[in-house]
């Protein structure tokens, strides 16, 4: 991971501020500063306690509302109330208790009513998705105290109802574009470790505001997987999408139109590209690609119609890369019924690319030990993209939406959704 350059407490702790504000402004939607200091009043509560349930798990050895037999005599012992002073202000905290008095939670100790400072950490863990080790070496070095690989597990498993609310969120009614694409993680499952696929979908809203609709985890990418998923977006509220790009799954175009008749489904050119190439020697690679850059890069579709031609007679001698492009020139033709600037959104999965490679900075660690894990460690990562998206809107967005007006149906539809 690169390594940034660490800013003054201060400034770590305002854009830890502005990330919990992006995060929970559609749940509160804040006016104001005093409500925003109130939405954060709200989520810190129920943060605390949930750590501190997962501390007295690990110290009991047994989860709550787990009836089966336990290793020990000690048992809950109901809750006492404590109200702590945070940089947000004050907040009522419910501390759990055991009946023989020996649980010392650490997160918030027992006498300490002054934690000012310490929610920004505890969000710096969480949303870099770190490892167990990593999390027991900062929070020694935070706190001066070790805490056990169980105790955080225990602690870190609360994020997962979070990541499952996320995950069945209500969706916005209208995507101008949607991004799909899949990576492959392994899961260990029955004593044996899997390759499984996450499908993820990345969608830009009539106001270019990027958001990842949801994760899903399948052992293998293919169109009935796909369908699943696009009837679930559906059902999740998404009522009308113009444009999805995809990399080329067999069926997932027929499956898209059969729940968004009217979607535009384009197939990826950089992902032609890659299938074509494979046909080219590789010192060929510059001079092939720079001539199939002036096909799809050209100004207009007859332009693009004599450039393929050209292109066509110039690698005729590679005739597998050559019917690559002629069995999707569909794909590369229905670009120019469209203005520049939506052609250059509509051509690429490179946004979705860009969001799974973030993906991968913590899927690569090895194999994990169950799908919740993934989704743990995954849901933390969208945090920090949201973070950086900061709620705005693509680059040159204005161009697109007027580009897209200038087709009636598609100004009608766009219209239509407008305030939503």
């Amino acid at each position: 991971m690169k390594t940034e350059i660490m800013a003054p407490r201060k400034n770590r702790r305002s854009e830890a501020s502005r990330a919990i504000a992006k995060a929970i402004l559609d749940q509160y939607q804040p006016t104001n500063a005093e409500e925003m200091q109130d939405a954060l009043k709200d989520i810190f509560g129920p943060m605390f306690e949930a750590m501190l349930q997962g501390e007295l798990d690990s110290h009991l050895g047994y989860e709550s509302n787990n009836h089966g037999s336990k290793s020990t005599t000690n048992r809950r012992n109901g809750y006492s109330h404590k109200t702590v002073k945070t940089t947000y202000g004050d907040i009522d905290v419910e501390v759990p208790r055991d009946r023989d008095a020996s649980f010392e939670p650490q997160a918030i100790p027992k006498r300490t009513r002054d934690i000012s400072g310490i929610e920004d950490k505890v969000l710096s863990m969480y949303a870099r998705g770190m490892s167990q080790r990593d999390i027991a070496d900062t929070i020694e070095d935070i706190y001066g105290f070790e805490i056990s690989h169980d105790t955080i597990s225990n602690i870190t498993d609360r994020v997962i109802d979070t990541a499952n609310e996320w995950q069945n969120r209500p969706l916005k009614k209208f995507y101008v574009f949607l991004f799909v694409d899949c990576l492959y993680v392994t899961i260990r499952k029955d004593m044996e470790s899997k390759s499984c696929a996450v499908y993820v979908i990345l969608g830009y809203d009539v106001n270019g505001i990027k958001d990842i609709l949801g994760i899903w985890i399948g052992e293998a990418e293919g169109k009935h997987y796909w369908m699943q998923i696009f009837d679930e977006i559906k059902a999740r509220g998404v009522e009308d999408v113009l444009f999805i790009s995809m990399d080329g799954v067999s069926g997932l175009e027929e499956g898209a139109k059969s729940i968004f008749k009217d979607v535009i489904v384009q197939r990826c050119i950089v992902h032609l590209i890659r299938n074509s190439i494979k046909y080219i020697p590789s010192k060929e690679y510059k001079s092939y690609t720079a001539q199939l850059k002036k096909v799809y890069g050209a100004a207009s579709l007859k332009a693009a119609e004599a450039e393929f031609e050209r292109f066509k007679q110039a690698w005729n001698q590679y005739p597998g890369a050559v019917d690559v492009w002629v069995r999707n020139w569909s794909h590369v033709e229905q670009l120019f019924n469209y203005g520049s600037a939506v052609r250059k959104v509509m051509y690429t999965t490179n946004a979705i690319e860009a969001v799974n490679s973030s993906f991968r900075k913590v899927t690569k660690k090895g194999t994990f030990p169950s799908e919740d894990a993934v989704l743990k460690a995954l849901y933390l990562r969208i945090t920090e993209l949201y973070k950086k998206w900061n709620e705005r809107p693509i680059s040159n967005w204005a161009f697109v939406r007027n580009q897209l007006a200038m087709d009636d149906k598609i100004q009608t539809r766009i219209l239509k959704y407008e305030n939503f």
